[in-house]
């Protein structure tokens, strides 16, 4: 019989949204004047808007101790407000949560610091409010400081971090401190690469050996797969799927990534453009391999485009496609040769084969220009899409580094070495 360790009956979380008072009782006051005895037009005040919000609705969920449960789904799913309600950092508006164990959170970057102490000092802080005596910290205090990675500026005020060292302090504090529950949101992504792989090393070591607890919430699902035998998916403060990890991510991002990838639009004058060209299509299609639906590093994509041309001349037309990562740096840029054109329907398409992209978030843009110099129109961002990893080994050590990763050969020699040869 399993353990459970984290209990879910029913509940819910309501915000309300708008103005609700602004602190000092002069001004609430007047306000209330303003509106119920001078009449003066509400757009003019601030008031009180009775807009409601279900951050969360209905969630029943147990934990059993020992498993390292994930959480997925887009932001504003209700993920971290869950997690915030199991960690006790706010208050469920409806339904009942049970909890056995110390909880260490690590929610938000500097979340549970006191900006004025230093960094030795918050360790300590922390440990106390975990409810552990100060040998025990003291005798965790070289551990935490070494896997921080920060010993230079252990005693330096917190307020003075940067975020990374933030995250660094966080992480090692909270691993380390020997909570039962250990809660982590999507914060490690401000980390290095390297400190990653490291703070994904330490999670399976207090798992598979502690024995602890774990709540992950992370968009990377290469992650998901490796260090959680279940995933919640949650949509709209709702858990809408949960299971094995492959089963759920394979639906998430299914149905996450069709919404980008086609636009079509029936007649010129409705369809993005300008006197030139006016854009009929434009479609990703994904060649999945047997047995997958959703794109991995190993997918070829096709990328199609249909356009209207307006040109009373036969100029040479050059259609160009570019690739973009998330934040707006640019993986390609190629283009097709010069035709020669006037009124009438084009179309194009290219491949991106597969094992090229790194996995990550892309966004395609399309450029046509006229003899070679004159830009006529530039469709941005007209296509999205995320490519998620893929090994087929069990390990995990985060991200791979760079914006590409092909399958390029890489290949040893040996050679012994004789003994007895001088």
């Amino acid at each position: 019989m399993h353990d459970t360790i984290i209990e879910l009956e029913n509940v819910s979380k309501l915000y309300r949204l708008g103005n609700y008072g602004s602190g000092s009782f002069k001004e609430d006051f007047t306000g209330w004047w303003n509106r119920k005895v001078l009449r003066k037009p509400a757009d003019l005040l601030q008031t009180r808007q009775q807009y409601e919000l279900w951050a969360l609705k209905n969630i029943n969920l147990s934990v059993n101790r020992g498993e390292v449960l994930g959480f997925l789904g887009s932001n504003g799913a209700g993920k971290s407000t869950l997690l915030k309600l199991i960690a006790r950092i706010t208050l469920p508006t409806t339904g009942i949560i049970r909890g056995k164990g110390r909880i260490a959170t690590l929610l938000e970057v500097g979340t549970g610091f006191h900006h004025e102490l230093t960094g030795r000092e918050n360790i300590f802080l922390n440990g106390t409010i975990l409810g552990m005596k100060t040998r025990e910290i003291k005798a965790k205090l070289d551990e935490i400081i070494a896997f921080s990675g920060i010993e230079r500026f252990i005693d330096t005020p917190v307020k003075r971090y940067s975020s990374g060292m933030y995250v660094r302090l966080a992480f090692a504090i909270a691993a380390n401190l020997d909570p039962e529950i250990l809660i982590i949101d999507e914060v490690l992504a401000v980390g290095d690469e390297a400190f990653q792989r490291k703070c994904i090393g330490k999670m399976k070591e207090v798992t598979g050996h502690a024995g602890r607890t774990v709540l992950f919430v992370s968009h990377n699902t290469q992650a998901l797969k490796n260090l959680c035998a279940r995933v919640v998916c949650m949509d709209k403060g709702q858990i809408v799927e949960e299971g094995l990890p492959e089963k759920v991510i394979a639906d998430y991002l299914k149905k996450a990534q069709q919404q980008f990838f086609y636009q079509e639009y029936a007649t010129p004058e409705e369809a993005p453009g300008n006197d030139h060209i006016r854009i009929k299509k434009v479609s990703l299609v994904p060649r999945f391999l047997p047995g997958f639906n959703a794109i991995d590093i190993r997918t070829p994509l096709e990328i199609h485009f249909e356009f209207w041309y307006f040109n009373g001349a036969s100029d040479s037309l050059i259609a160009g496609i570019q690739l973009h990562t998330l934040s707006g740096e640019c993986i390609f840029d190629i283009c097709s040769t010069g035709h020669c054109f006037s009124n009438g329907k084009v179309s194009g398409h290219c491949l991106i084969p597969g094992n090229f992209l790194n996995d990550g978030s892309y966004y395609i843009s399309l450029s046509f220009v006229k003899n070679t110099t004159n830009r006529l129109f530039h469709f941005e961002a007209c296509l999205s899409f995320d490519v998620e990893d893929y090994r087929t080994q069990s390990a995990w050590f985060g991200k791979w580094l760079g914006y590409v990763r092909p399958a390029f050969p890489v290949l040893l020699e040996y050679e012994p070495i004789l003994t007895g040869i001088v």
